[in-house]
């Protein structure tokens, strides 16, 4: 069955009025204020081949870095279409088949690596401030504290 998916398309650079404008004969496009990451919908039969067409559509169109899918698939993954230039797929082939693996489950792996090292860094990071925190104020100071910051703050206004 044919579905549409969700792509958003991460630029190397900001993309010009004309690129876009070339851009949107072939595909419409939603674009954010600083014209780096773009949303689409591409019709196609699974997440993966939706990639590759976007890929086909706009690969010479526009500075792509990165397509990725906009919602998780049947096993929960969002899907990356990357393209890594020559130097970097030889290695990439060159360490993959170092560890017998094909060169996508060890980007996959790889990237999934460094997300999780990612997060665990982060809840350090965290966790030492709220120690300093909690040696300068009392717990009830910094709950009561964190509650009414949480509060006041909309969604769209947290920072990764």
């Amino acid at each position: 069955m044919t579905r549409h998916y969700a792509i958003e398309i991460t630029l190397t650079r900001p993309a010009s009025c004309s690129e876009l404008r070339r851009a949107r004969k072939r595909v419409a496009l939603a674009e954010n204020a600083d014209r780096t990451r773009l949303i689409a919908l591409q019709r196609a039969k699974s997440p993966g081949s939706a990639l590759h067409g976007m890929r086909r559509r706009l690969g010479r169109q526009l500075p792509i870095d990165i397509l990725a899918t906009q919602y998780p698939d049947r096993s929960g993954h969002l899907l990356l279409n990357v393209d890594l230039g020559r130097t970097a797929t030889k290695a990439l082939r060159g360490a993959a088949a170092a560890h017998g693996q094909r060169p996508r489950d060890f980007l996959g792996q790889r990237l999934a690596q460094e997300v999780e090292r990612s997060e665990r860094e982060r809840h350090r990071h965290l966790t030492a401030h709220l120690e300093t925190l909690l040696h300068q104020h009392t717990r009830e100071e910094v709950l009561s504290c964190a509650a009414s910051l949480l509060n006041r703050r909309q969604p769209s206004d947290a920072t990764p």
